[in-house]
């Protein structure tokens, strides 16, 4: 999802900041032995291993246990029809619930084995794949793109000889914010939207963060394509299988077929109601990951012990370890004294207010899914929450509510208030005109045969204007989406879009000008105006 795709990510970064090291990730550092210092937890490896604060025996159970009332408390506040939360601690689950309803309306509630969408808690999943191929010599995370891809170029030659697997996981390629979300709302398909990413102006390589879901995209495919297989296939031979992680899959197809899954809720008006089927096969790597709340204590555990899983290294230290470690600043200080975010490989980066390192994502589909892990390595501690409902930060509070508990024995926030106004915040209705009465007096509009027509775009492909009893439509894409057009004043129309990136109330202007056709709200890059090829009879 376009904006609360990259709300989440930020807020993750921000609010509940995290980082990791060689060592923790090793289990180099506990605090099985500091948790009766008074003062900071004190390492003998490095000072990089201290923490502000100490864990005293207990606190994390106590957390634990608090989780019942916290999650009941948020699911009765929020609205939200279900919840799944796991909390994995020294290499075993701890905690393993489901809460509410699958789908509201029915009956069948939701349980620790019920199958949600990730979305872009994939990314952090995927990274472990890429991780996997790195430490057996598949890849490296400096492999560049194009020695794998040899067809994937992007708008400068230099950039595209130079940019590497990670360039792509840290969301440093230069491509803008979101690049190629939507085409796929469109109907075009992962290699369609890959090949057109080349047309897309590109900020400066490297050191500018724009999130992408396809540019990731663009870097799984690559190491997919030096494994000899697809990508669907080696997340399942790497991690899945290897984790015993039985209701997990990064194709929609299997996620569908399980009995035991829940569906998407959009949040309209205050209330949930069930949403659109959000198909992210496109963007598989990016957001397309289903799972499980035990399937993900897997993959927590995997990751808090450095790799390994029940004694068997799944993914080597040294290659996941880059993955987990800042390497690109994600969301600066506003303050003096604030702590930036940063993102590594497919992980938000950062320092707690503890002074302990953290590992964290959120996943964020607008038409029904909010999820959020965050990992703790110094307390050998994770917590994964999955909703299915609209974002409004629920997920989020719970993790930042039990990070709290876990290192200071106390939530010392009102966490809810300031998650669900960010959220909202990036869900108002896009357009200049969204929200506003059309002119009482509109000037005529043009002769409708002067309007009619195919036309024509390089990035977004063919538009047509048709007209009906004197109605005028849009028609876009290979899934041929498309939009009522309605007369707002000259030759200035206007059109409604709702679904993964266009928020409720979300209106575009459609603007004639003799043979040419501009598209608001697809011309945030400026690719968004259509050349008239012949007017229809």
């Amino acid at each position: 999802m376009s904006i609360t795709s990259r709300n989440s990510s930020l807020l993750s970064a921000a609010a509940v900041p995290v980082v990791l090291t060689v060592a923790l990730l090793a289990g180099c550092s506990s605090d099985s032995d500091t948790t009766s210092a008074p003062g900071p937890v004190v390492s003998d490896a490095s000072p990089g291993l201290d923490a502000g604060v100490p864990i005293p025996d207990g606190q994390i159970d106590d957390a634990v246990g608090k989780l019942d009332g916290l999650a009941n408390d948020l699911m009765a506040r929020s609205g939200v029809p279900g919840m799944a939360v796991a909390v994995v601690h020294g290499g075993k689950t701890v905690y393993a619930k489901g809460f509410g309803v699958r789908e509201l309306g029915k009956s069948a509630t939701v349980d620790a084995d019920t199958v949600f969408q990730l979305a872009s808690v994939s990314k952090s999943v995927g990274a472990t794949v890429v991780a996997h191929e790195v430490g057996i010599g598949t890849v490296d995370w400096d492999t560049p793109v194009i020695s794998k891809l040899p067809g994937f170029t992007l708008a400068d030659p230099w950039v595209t000889d130079h940019l590497t697997i990670s360039d792509l996981y840290t969301h440093r390629s230069g491509l803008p914010d979101h690049a190629g979300d939507g085409l796929e709302d469109l109907g075009y398909n992962r290699g369609q939207v890959l090949e057109k990413l080349r047309q897309l102006p590109l900020n400066p390589f490297r050191i500018t963060y724009e999130y992408t879901n396809f540019g990731v995209t663009a870097g799984a495919e690559a190491v997919a394509a030096a494994a000899g297989t697809d990508w669907e296939t080696l997340s399942q031979n790497t991690i899945y299988g290897p984790l015993g992680m039985t209701s997990t899959s990064s194709r929609f197809a299997d996620y569908q077929a399980r009995e035991n899954r829940t569906v998407g809720h959009i949040l309209e008006d205050g209330k949930y109601e069930v949403g659109p089927v959000r198909d992210a096969d496109a963007q598989s790597p990016a957001g397309g990951v289903s799972s499980s709340a035990n399937d993900m204590a897997k993959w927590l555990d995997m990751v808090l012990s450095g790799g390994q899983y029940q004694g068997q290294q799944i993914v080597r230290t040294d290659a996941l370890v880059p993955a987990v470690n800042p390497e690109i600043v994600s969301r600066h200080a506003q303050e003096i004294g604030e702590r930036s975010g940063f993102y590594g490989y497919g992980f938000n980066v950062s320092d707690s207010a503890a002074g302990r390192v953290t590992a964290s994502h959120s996943g964020a589909f607008l038409v029904g899914a909010g999820t959020n892990f965050v990992t703790i390595p110094s307390a050998d501690v994770g917590i994964v929450v999955l909703t299915n409902g609209t974002p409004t930060g629920v997920a989020e509070t719970l993790t930042a509510e039990f990070a709290d508990l876990v290192q200071f024995g106390k939530i010392t926030r009102e966490w809810r208030p300031l998650y669900e106004a960010s959220f909202a915040s990036q869900t108002d209705p896009e357009g200049e005109l969204a929200g506003k009465t059309p002119p009482a007096s509109p000037a005529p509009a043009p002769p409708t045969n002067q309007l009619t027509g195919d036309y024509g775009n390089p990035y977004w492909g063919p538009a047509l204007v048709t007209q009906q009893n004197g109605a005028l439509t849009l028609t876009m894409g290979p899934a041929a989406v498309t939009y009522p057009l309605t007369h707002w004043d000259g030759n200035t129309f206007t059109f409604p879009l709702s679904g993964e990136n266009a928020p409720a109330g979300t209106v575009s202007k459609a603007t004639f000008d003799g043979n040419s056709l501009t598209l608001e709200y697809f011309d945030h890059d400026h690719l968004g105006t259509f050349i008239r090829a012949t007017p229809a009879e």
